[in-house]
């Protein structure tokens, strides 16, 4: 099979290609060229914002599907499929389960009462268009260069599904985490750890939290397969782990792995510091299913979670955010929250 990767140089397309390749397929990426290509796929350079531009040279790869990492809004799903309508066989969008009311309603951008979890592919999506204000967009943009400031999956989610020509597959991801996370989602405990701190603070909110997540070469893997599947045509599917952790679950996984002797403390909101503090309603968990691509496809995790979190933080030793994750770390707040609780206790 022939296979057109757009955007697919970043933190999950390198794992696409290297899944695809193991498959046999014929890959193509198309991107800006400001990194270098894996050395087994042709390359074709343009920008994916003016795909049009670039028609000619992509129809000439002929794809059989394509794979479109990066699609931000529904004018870009318009101008995806007007241009491979006729030329391609079926089109895969990976969107996200910011989709879902229910995330919304736990950001704090929806109103009503709380949602039933696990979401699957026909929970309620959300009511409001455009779910991030422009002062979170513009931080979103600065680790998701190709966000757009009319960023919504929604939108995009129908276009690639209602086409009556071109067939799509939408894949719903989850909190994506492994090696080269733009967003360093172990981070703030990694960290915490390797500095040697002896107690890690949760607001007993949060520590509760379940939010679906996924390995990224797990996700990668699930991509690869629903593109490879033609079964996958006008199907939309959740990809994520099973079962969901919470927020302290997961803090646990990753300190036990890293022979971590501290102890965790979950406080009340009213005394945990206010950079731990998270905007939004966490009564509200994003837990979702994943059992429809695993068994109308036969997905399965290649590799186990224990190894996951493995790679994860030994790349997150190596790899320290660049910018704004200073403001989640205040050491002395924490001493304070800490000796405070010993003093009630």
């Amino acid at each position: 099979m022939r296979v057109l990767l757009i955007g697919g140089n970043g933190f999950i397309g390198r794992f696409v290609v290297a899944a695809l390749n193991q498959q046999g397929h014929a890959v193509a990426l198309f991107h800006r060229g400001t990194t270098a290509a894996p050395a087994e796929v042709d390359e074709i350079r343009g920008d994916h914002n003016q795909l049009n531009a670039s028609a000619q040279e992509l129809k000439r790869f002929a794809p059989d599907v394509v794979i479109h990492l990066v699609l931000s809004s529904g004018p870009q799903a318009e101008a995806l499929m007007n241009v491979f309508r006729g030329a391609a066989r079926r089109v895969v969008m990976l969107s996200s389960m910011d989709v879902y009311r229910a995330v919304g309603i736990s950001q704090g951008t929806e109103d009503g009462p709380l949602l039933e979890v696990p979401l699957t592919e026909d929970s309620e999506l959300r009511r409001s268009l455009h779910p991030y204000p422009p002062a979170v967009l513009q931080v979103m943009r600065k680790i998701f260069s190709w966000a757009t400031d009319d960023y919504d999956k929604i939108p995009a989610e129908r276009v690639v599904m209602n086409d009556p020509e071109l067939p799509g597959t939408v894949l719903r991801l989850p909190m994506v985490y492994g090696p080269g996370d733009p967003l360093h989602r172990f981070y703030p405990v990694v960290k915490r750890v390797s500095d040697g701190r002896r107690h890690i603070i949760f607001p007993e909110i949060l520590a509760d939290w379940h939010s679906p997540r996924g390995y990224v070469e797990n996700v990668a893997a699930a991509v690869a397969l629903a593109a490879a599947d033609d079964r996958a045509a006008g199907r939309i599917y959740n990809v994520c782990e099973e079962p969901s952790f919470s927020e302290l679950e997961w803090a646990r996984k990753i300190a036990s792995e890293m022979r971590w002797v501290g102890e965790f403390v979950v406080l009340p909101v009213e005394r945990t510091p206010r950079h731990l503090l998270k905007p939004g309603n966490a009564s509200q968990h994003w837990t979702a299913s994943s059992a429809r691509i695993r068994h109308e496809l036969g997905y399965a995790e290649p590799v186990a979670i224990e190894e996951a979190i493995r790679r994860t933080i030994r790349w997150q030793r190596e790899n320290s955010p660049a910018f704004e994750f200073l403001a989640q770390f205040d050491y002395p707040a924490e001493d304070a929250a800490i000796a405070g609780d010993r003093q009630l206790g």
